[in-house]
């Protein structure tokens, strides 16, 4: 129905989440609105993306060798924190609460999906423990996240490292009568006491 360009374009737009055809096809009217120069520099950004790389060191996302992260200076090498993808890592930075390093798993373990841990990035995780104090298991609170923290906890307190898990429980503002009975449990099992100033 549509030119070929323009199907095109739509096709290749659906490959991303949460897009479907019709949504695909009011993005590429939106980019026919564009002027040529809008389009040409958003044509560039994409090409840019095929200088990006995982960190050799962590496998965070980067254009250099290694990443942001493992090449300053000012970050706390002595705690590393495990994440499963990228973006885990870019949202605990928002906090601006961790100055450690990170280390990307690139995924979790899924024996369903048929992902195990020779599927992840943890050969280099194992090779950088040296002086390094304590790793924070940072995989979601799911059940592929439970045995990935799980699997991590006895293969690092191998190597005598100190391995800790994030916290979990109810959510700030959060009503008891809302949360569901696993919430509620973990947010008991990890509950810890109330200090008085």
């Amino acid at each position: 129905m549509f030119p070929e360009s323009f199907e095109k374009t739509a096709k290749l737009l659906e490959v991303l989440p949460g897009v479907g055809a019709k949504t695909a096809q009011r993005y590429v009217f939106t980019l026919m609105k564009m002027s040529d120069e809008e389009r040409n520099t958003l044509a560039d950004a994409l090409r840019g993306l095929n200088d990006l790389h995982a960190c050799s060191t962590c496998g965070f996302l980067t254009a250099e060798e290694k990443c942001q992260f493992c090449s300053s200076k000012d970050r706390d090498s002595s705690r590393i924190m495990v994440v499963s993808y990228d973006q885990d890592a870019v949202a605990v930075e928002r906090t601006d609460s961790y100055h450690g390093l990170y280390h990307i798993l690139k995924g979790v373990i899924s024996s369903t999906k048929g992902i195990y841990p020779e599927d992840l990035n943890l050969d280099s995780l194992f090779k950088r423990l040296d002086g390094v104090k304590e790793v924070i298991v940072a995989t979601p609170f799911t059940v592929e996240g439970e045995m990935t923290a799980m699997y991590l906890d006895r293969v690092l307190k191998d190597k005598g490292v100190l391995v800790t898990r994030l916290a979990q429980g109810l959510p700030m503002g959060a009503s008891l009568d809302y949360a569901d009975d696993w919430t509620l449990t973990n947010a008991l099992n990890n509950r810890k006491g109330m200090t008085n100033d």
